[in-house]
């Protein structure tokens, strides 16, 4: 367990190299350590380390994980997979941001079950920025039919007990980090469009870039990465997809 708090400080000393060379300040940037797949005791070993914020990717295991570990409660817990229609009650009532929001469908359950549960839920939308028919998301990889998107994102904005905050996405697997920097800068477009066309909207938050990328994402602007592997370790155990 020692190593993964030596592999946590080391992330964070490499976010924050990659945030200076790009001019940026390391502050801007947050680590979320993804512990998906892994059991309880990692997820604690992470904590310890100095995590102040975990990913989980399935929310039944996400909740057992932090309801077990209720007395760090200064620990935020994210939502960063894809959510299934009848999972969103689980995680409108126990996470503190969702970065995978793909959908009105979806975003309106949520809206549905936080208001009953008294609460706002900050958000990001998610966007498919690389044309994969695998990926969830907003299609946005073609910019000239970003306008077809407005309606359906304004609808989402105005409900009232979701917080919309960034934007969120997953660029094709590739074999190095620089194969993702255009899908990176493409999100960072998105985003800059977004602003404009929803200037009431506070969409400053970009969550892009995983263990293998994530310097890059930060060179490109994302203020979260998401890192699990080169933290905690390859996935302990398989679990099922929702």
């Amino acid at each position: 367990m020692s190593s993964i708090r030596e592999r946590y400080l080391q992330t964070l000393d490499e976010i924050a190299s990659a945030a200076r060379a790009a001019g940026r300040d390391p502050g801007e940037v947050k680590l979320v350590v993804v512990t998906k797949a892994q059991p309880l005791e990692v997820a604690r070993a992470a904590i310890e380390a100095g995590a102040h914020i975990l990913g989980e990717n399935y929310p039944e295991e996400g909740v057992m994980k932090l309801q077990s570990l209720r007395e760090f409660s200064a620990v935020e817990w994210h939502m960063i997979g894809h959510v299934q229609s009848r999972k969103a009650q689980l995680v409108a009532e126990n996470f503190n941001l969702l970065h995978s929001l793909d959908s009105l469908k979806l975003a309106s359950r949520l809206d549905r079950f936080c208001g009953a549960a008294g609460r706002t839920l900050q958000t990001f939308l998610e966007f498919n920025v690389g044309g994969e028919d695998s990926k969830s998301g907003w299609s946005a990889w073609d910019e000239a039919r970003w306008p077809v998107l407005l309606d359906e994102l304004a609808a989402v904005i105005t409900l009232p007990n979701l917080q919309v905050c960034g934007l969120m996405a997953m660029p094709p697997l590739g074999g190095t980090a620089e194969f993702s920097r255009p899908y990176f800068q493409k999100l960072k477009r998105l985003q800059e469009y977004l602003i404009l066309q929803f200037p009431h909207v506070n969409f400053s938050e970009l969550s892009m870039g995983t263990s293998t990328d994530f310097k890059v994402a930060v060179q490109e602007g994302a203020t979260l990465v998401r890192v699990g592997t080169a933290i905690v370790g390859p996935r302990q155990y398989k679990t099922e997809a929702g």
